[in-house]
């Protein structure tokens, strides 16, 4: 069978709008799943606020959650990639039935392991005596959905990775229409409140979970999932690939953690829920680009193993010049926009003016650098494509340390509004030292590779 997309013929610049554009559409229609849930919750007549505040301490540890379908799906996505380049189409079939096992084991266990130690989570993570309910009450009901969470996110990567980029949009479209539609009924129309919006967030998952199996199973895809062949050899590599990515993704949280506590703690009992509930609209806004950035530089790595595991340096440079441009041109747009359209955004979540003000000021403060922040995805993600996991998460890490020291420093000499400025200090020294060690490293690397000879099993 063809695949939809040949990553080792086509041309490299179409190549890369036709793994992008899905994927960037698919990661900004995942953002809605947590922006509709915040924006109805924020709604809710007298309890709004608070409301919105407590799922916004839930979004870190949804997360986290969530970066374990990363660590399986993107390690061995990128796995499968290389082995596809190199023609191994066995070897591709035996990592995927390894993965599809490993998803299912883990999707359980942290099922199991999140309902037990959620009440101390929420604690940690910075919930108020106020805001508790509604977090617990939200987080309950969505931890019970995790298996269907994971799987949906990891099997999405190996539809991907093969090619079949519209089909792996379509498993995030599919699910966000029905959490859009049922989220105003089970939340308004059956007065189910917040539990409201975790049931039918559990539900869209669910039929996105089903619908990626499904076209795994099916014989429209060349690598299916299969039984068998299970290997510790196998699954220590897809989990040590996927290492970076998922260490990438879970310590994002520890990112909001911070910036909630030191809102907590320097905007006192008075100040410090609101700047909460403002700081959740603000990185719900963020997500708008950032989405589509992960969508631009991730949806794309399978052109970058794919064709470095079939020893094609110049295509691989060629992929990264072109996902590097199309991110650059997002991001100025978006940034050009934000300066314009924030308001109407905060709009939908709250109607109280002290909150709009605030998180419109917030909004265009964590914007100041999102354009050198393409730098900074692009490279990330292309040295993870690459196998360069240390050095990747090294990059990525020094961002979140940079993030967090002025996340503390700035609230302690300038007050608890002047950590809002973490977010582009960060942005910007973390991507101009990515783009130098990237220009630095990405040629030798390359010319190193292409010395090896491709294995013998080659057909």
């Amino acid at each position: 069978m063809k695949h939809a997309n040949d990553l080792g013929r086509d041309p490299i610049p179409s190549l890369v709008l036709k793994l992008a554009v899905p994927t960037m559409i698919a990661q900004f229609v995942n953002v809605l799943y947590s922006i509709i849930d915040r924006m109805y919750i924020g709604n809710i007549q007298l309890i709004g606020h608070l409301a919105l505040a407590g799922v916004g301490i839930c979004g870190p540890i949804i997360a986290l959650l969530s970066s374990f379908g990363t660590l399986i799906g993107l390690g061995g996505s990128i796995l499968m990639a290389m082995k596809l380049g190199e023609g191994n189409k066995e070897k591709a079939k035996h990592i995927l039935s390894n993965c599809f096992l490993l998803l299912i084991l883990t999707s359980i266990f942290l099922t199991i392991l999140f309902l037990i130690c959620k009440d101390q989570l929420l604690i940690w993570f910075g919930t108020s005596e106020v805001t508790f309910p509604y977090a617990d009450t939200y987080l309950t009901i969505y931890t019970a959905g995790t298996f269907f969470a994971l799987m949906a996110m990891g099997l999405n990567y190996f539809i991907t990775c093969q090619g079949f980029s519209t089909v792996g949009m379509a498993t995030v479209l599919i699910g966000a229409v029905t959490n859009i539609v049922l989220d105003p009924v089970f939340i308004f129309g059956l007065h189910m409140g917040v539990a409201g919006a975790a049931i039918a967030t559990v539900i869209a998952q669910f039929v996105s979970c089903a619908f990626a199996a499904g076209f795994l199973f099916s014989k429209r895809v060349p690598i299916r999932i299969s039984f068998g062949n299970y290997s510790t050899a196998i699954m220590k590599k897809v989990i040590l690939l996927g290492l970076s990515p998922f260490l990438i993704l879970a310590t994002d949280n520890l990112l909001l953690v911070v910036m909630n506590t030191v809102l907590q703690k320097y905007g006192g009992p008075q100040e410090g829920d609101m700047l909460i509930s403002c700081v959740t609209i603000m990185q719900s806004y963020l997500q708008l680009i950032t989405g589509p950035m992960v969508g631009i530089s991730g949806g794309t790595q399978a052109i970058i193993s794919y064709n470095y595991g079939a020893r094609a340096s110049a295509r691989v440079k060629s992929a990264e010049w072109h996902i590097l441009k199309l991110c650059l041109v997002f991001t100025a747009v978006m940034f050009l926009l934000t300066q314009i359209f924030p308001r109407y955004f905060v709009a939908v979540f709250t109607s109280d003016p002290a909150y709009q003000s605030l998180s419109v000021w917030g909004i265009k403060i964590f914007t100041l650098a999102i354009v050198p922040l393409s730098f900074q995805y692009v490279f990330v993600d292309g040295l993870t494509a690459l196998g360069c996991t240390k050095l990747s998460l090294y990059l990525s890490l020094f961002r979140k340390f940079s993030y967090i020291l002025a996340a503390i420093l700035l609230p302690m000499f300038f007050g608890a509004r002047s950590a809002f400025f973490a977010q582009p200090l960060a942005d910007a020294v973390s991507s101009l030292q990515s783009a130098i060690v990237f220009l630095l490293v990405l040629n030798p690397y390359l010319k190193k590779h292409e010395l090896e000879p491709l294995p013998a099993h080659v057909t």
